[in-house]
């Protein structure tokens, strides 16, 4: 029973370390957008096109956009992505991504009440 209670410690002191080192490259950035319309946040082309981009990079955890503030708020890992690759997802979804701007490609797939 002792060696049981023993490698069942061990199991849980293991996956707790396992935890804890996957939040140690945890980032939020706050990245100043291009947003003109009064509903991206909603509209069916642009809240989930910036969404959808960003949650298909490997290590972004969570996306908020505020539409009202023209921001996109990312939570990430460090380990895993670097902010240049954050605000590439936000160019490719055809937006600036603070004084980086978006490829005139990715804006023209955006409909006309997104576009300046």
């Amino acid at each position: 029973m002792k060696i049981i209670r023993d490698v069942l410690i061990l199991c849980f002191v293991i996956s707790s370390g396992t935890i804890l080192g996957q939040e140690s490259g945890k980032q939020t950035a706050e990245i100043k957008t291009n947003i003109y319309c009064d509903h991206c946040k909603q509209c069916e082309s642009c809240g989930p096109r910036i969404y959808n981009q960003l949650m298909d990079v490997p290590g972004i955890k969570r996306v908020k956009i505020n539409d009202q503030d023209t921001t996109v708020v990312v939570t990430y890992n460090s380990d895993k992505v670097d902010l240049k690759a954050v605000r590439d997802a936000i160019n490719m979804a055809g937006f600036d991504a603070d004084d980086q701007p978006a490829p005139a490609d990715a804006v023209a797939k955006l409909d006309g009440c997104c576009k300046k």
